[in-house]
């Protein structure tokens, strides 16, 4: 990823200072050893009205905990190419992969719905070791006691995880506060649950210990956000990190139906619930993976442009996440190389989703990529009405920015 920038096209000149590089170092380190994410956060429900899968496309996602690629698995492309850098987030999706394979539903849903199994140790030795890759077996050796904790849960693991870890123990300690909670997801309908939330919850939950631990880059890296990702959250909201992820929260539960939001419910809580999981722990849905549709996803445990350059047949859909912002900062050589090998596999006519910390990513405008170096806004036609749209339904809504585009005529060589 740290590709030297060609001589010809125009970098933005990085200006980090001492602490962005300490903070750099400590992303890296945490990330380069860790688990970081233990469940997707990016809603599937809204990235699949955007992206109109058929039985023809080939998707690339950046794997994270693999939620998602099996939930566009369910959609029945052709393919869905789930890559990562990070080996252990693929070692999860190949965890659950195997589980889907050889489990039935009742024993997948103590995995991977509870977060805890009493029987993990056999079911992982004699059924789904085998199914591993080298790497995911010898990493799953030393953690598949982390689904066998009675009194904790594997979603309480990894960099997430232990921030994770770190409210529960808050709620555990005002017990009236995290029964206040529970109420909230019991809640039967918006009303119910915005008085809930308003009335009980609202000024016991914002108290200057939850903005301090907020505000500190140390937990924004544990929740997998680098140091360039909250300066562009502080640079767009007054009230700074913790005050953008108060609102983020606050339109979640006023706005949206708690119901429905598999995201908040296992983070505070460590586990989903049959009626409030992601698709692929639906039994109707687990079947039909189990059926076949798991084996269209592949993982790849590289960056995106190296996956792209290793390979010719075109790509319909591309799923990046969020990943530009921090490259943009610490990597903009490589980040253009990326562009430039997307334009090189995108099909005609290719859809594209990515996530942003601001509204408007920057690195959109600066941009040039493709034979004749041209600006993104000149090869993508962007979907703005559609992105801001659907960001309203957006169960996570920790993202500033959602963009939805399609490969220009141009696009392509």
């Amino acid at each position: 990823m740290n590709a030297p920038a060609p001589q010809n096209l125009a970098v933005p000149a990085l200006n980090l200072s001492f602490k962005d590089r300490i903070d750099q170092k400590i992303f890296d380190a945490l990330y380069s050893r860790s688990l970081v994410y233990n469940t997707c956060w990016e809603d599937p429900a809204v990235d699949r009205q955007a992206l109109h899968l058929g039985p023809d496309d080939t998707v690339l996602v950046i794997t994270s905990a693999g939620c998602n690629a099996l939930d566009y698995a369910l959609q029945g492309p052709a393919r869905v190419y789930a890559v990562d850098a990070n080996p252990r987030q693929n070692a999860l999706l190949e965890l659950k992969m195997a589980g889907i394979r050889k489990l039935g539903f009742d024993d997948f849903f103590a995995i991977f719905g509870s977060g805890f199994h009493p029987n993990i140790k056999t079911i992982y030795r004699h059924q789904l070791r085998a199914e591993l890759s080298d790497f995911a077996r010898t990493y799953w050796d030393r953690r598949f006691n982390w689904f066998a904790s009675r009194h904790g849960s594997f979603y309480f693991h990894g960099l997430a995880g232990f921030v994770a870890r770190g409210f529960r123990t808050y709620f555990r300690m005002r017990p009236g506060l995290a029964q206040r909670v529970t109420e909230l997801f019991a809640s039967s309908n918006l009303e119910e649950q915005r008085k809930i939330y308003d009335e009980k919850i609202a000024s016991e939950l914002w108290t200057p210990v939850i903005n301090w631990v907020l505000n500190r880059q140390l937990t924004m890296s544990l929740l997998g956000v680098p140091h360039p990702q909250r300066r562009l959250v502080q640079g767009q909201h007054p009230g700074g990190v913790s005050g953008f992820i108060r609102d983020a929260i606050e339109y979640v539960f006023r706005h949206l139906p708690v119901s429905e939001n598999y995201f908040w419910r296992v983070y505070l809580t460590g586990s989903y619930t049959r009626d409030c999981c992601p698709s692929y722990l639906k039994e109707e849905n687990f079947n039909a993976l189990k059926a076949g549709l798991v084996d269209c996803i592949e993982p790849h445990t590289c960056t995106v442009t190296e996956f792209l350059q290793a390979g010719s047949e075109p790509i319909t859909r591309f799923v990046l996440l969020d990943h530009m912002d921090w490259m943009s900062c610490y990597y903009p050589a490589a980040l253009i190389e990326e562009w430039n090998a997307i334009f090189e596999r995108a099909a005609p006519s290719a859809r594209l989703l990515l996530r942003s910390a601001h509204a408007h990513p920057p690195f959109l405008d600066w941009i040039k990529a493709g034979p004749q170096h041209k600006g993104l806004a000149e090869m993508l036609e962007f979907e703005t009405e559609l992105a801001a749209r659907l960001q309203g339904d957006d169960r996570v809504h920790t993202y500033a920015g959602f963009v939805i585009a399609r490969m220009a005529d141009n696009a392509r060589p």
